[in-house]
């Protein structure tokens, strides 16, 4: 995640991209735009604050080497010469024109950015966004015509949502320049992280956490629930995100041991763990550090309810984990014929 509080924009252009499965054609600017002081204070903001709650960071991936992904050569440029900003937003453009093979990709303006004083883990660096606007929100103009208001319908850019953005950041590591992507329209994905941008996880901690939350979200829908019920498999999550909270570093074997009572259960998480490893086409570390930031978004998506056929739910609290073992007792009852919760409580909240 970044901070914008220093940020501003040096430089900024607008381009159109059409698809070529629809013959629909680029439209390229040939000046940078002037802003005026409140598009500008509306804009800074539009563009980074998707960047201020994102995790996880990408890398540029290429088959052959790094240094021929075209974005990230487009980049290099930029941040090698400014002067080189305007023609290479160009190039920008018509990569990702390249990339429309399909007829379902919307065409869409495409906003080129770049901006100084972006803060990234503490570091000050440069930047450059490469934006695309692909919805666009019906609004009310009210004008006056012969003394009296009149109303018409027009469209134009939303300033709550970004459809799409990335920004490649002009700082590197180990495996090479950081990238930040964001992403409203899952539908076609693959097209704007893989395609276009060409960018894989980072491999550091919050990937290693992400994969691993993932893994347990999963084992918990596909073997948990289906062989023990919702109920074990709610105390699972729990003991989970319990763990992560609770250790700075997961080591797998640890894990297992406070998580699981029998070995039989072990068994089944390792041989799930090699399954979602080939299916996923990844490799789940046997010890890494805990990425808090990720923990706390990942646990928002485990499911802690109880869904009856009665119309009945019950909510447990995902960090609470002894709470359903302790307080919630499953039985049958064989007079109605139907299963049943049994709970303990003190005082109605």
């Amino acid at each position: 995640m970044i901070k914008r509080n220093k940020a501003n924009i040096s430089k900024f252009i607008i381009h159109k991209v059409g698809n070529k499965f629809n013959d629909t054609k680029n439209a390229f600017s040939e000046q940078l735009v002037d802003f005026d002081e409140p598009s500008y204070d509306l804009m800074l903001p539009f563009l980074l604050r998707p960047f201020g709650s994102v995790v996880q960071s990408y890398r540029f991936n290429h088959h052959a080497n790094i240094s021929l992904n075209e974005i990230n050569s487009y980049a290099s440029q930029v941040f090698k010469d400014d002067e080189a900003f305007l023609e290479v937003s160009k190039h920008i453009v018509t990569h990702l024109f390249e990339q429309s093979n399909s007829a379902q990709i919307k065409t869409g303006d495409v906003l080129v950015a770049y901006f100084d004083g972006i803060e990234f883990d503490g570091i000050i660096t440069d930047a450059i966004g490469i934006f695309k606007i692909e919805n666009k929100t019906n609004f009310f103009q009210t004008y006056l015509e012969n003394k009296s208001y009149d109303v018409i319908v027009q469209k134009g850019i939303s300033a709550k949502k970004l459809d799409k953005g990335c920004l490649i950041l002009n700082q590197s590591d180990t495996e090479g320049p950081i990238v930040l992507s964001a992403d409203q329209n899952n539908y076609d994905a693959q097209y704007w992280t893989n395609h276009f941008l060409n960018i894989k996880f980072a491999d550091d901690a919050n990937q290693h956490t992400q994969n691993y939350l993932e893994l347990c979200k999963e084992f918990s829908s596909e073997v948990i629930k289906p062989s023990y019920g919702m109920q074990e498999q709610n105390a699972f999550l729990a003991k989970t995100v319990d763990y992560f909270k609770e250790n700075e570093i997961v080591n797998v074997d640890r894990f297992k041991a406070d998580v699981f009572e029998e070995e039989k259960h072990k068994s089944l998480f390792d041989d799930y763990k090699k399954e979602f490893e080939g299916d996923q086409n990844i490799l789940i570390r046997n010890q890494f550090d805990v990425a808090d930031a990720v923990v706390k978004k990942q646990k928002q998506k485990f499911k802690s309810e109880i869904k009856l056929d009665t119309n009945i739910q019950i909510k447990l609290d995902i960090d609470a984990p002894d709470a359903s073992t302790e307080y919630l007792e499953r039985g049958y009852d064989d007079e109605k014929k139907m299963h049943y919760y049994k709970v303990y409580f003190n005082a109605e909240a």
